[in-house]
């Protein structure tokens, strides 16, 4: 597992699929404003 990143460090870049079935990726977004990225882990699951 990979360590953390701390506030003002950069995150690193990927991509997902977007409900609209394109990809979208970080990068795309950078420099544009400040990003908030947040996970649901158990959105759409039984769980």
């Amino acid at each position: 597992m990979e360590a953390s990143l701390k506030v003002g460090e950069i995150a690193p870049d990927f991509s997902l699929p977007a409900t609209t079935k394109e990809k979208i990726s970080l990068s795309d977004y950078r420099g544009q404003k400040n990003i908030v990225v947040a996970f649901y882990g158990m959105d759409f699951t039984p769980g």
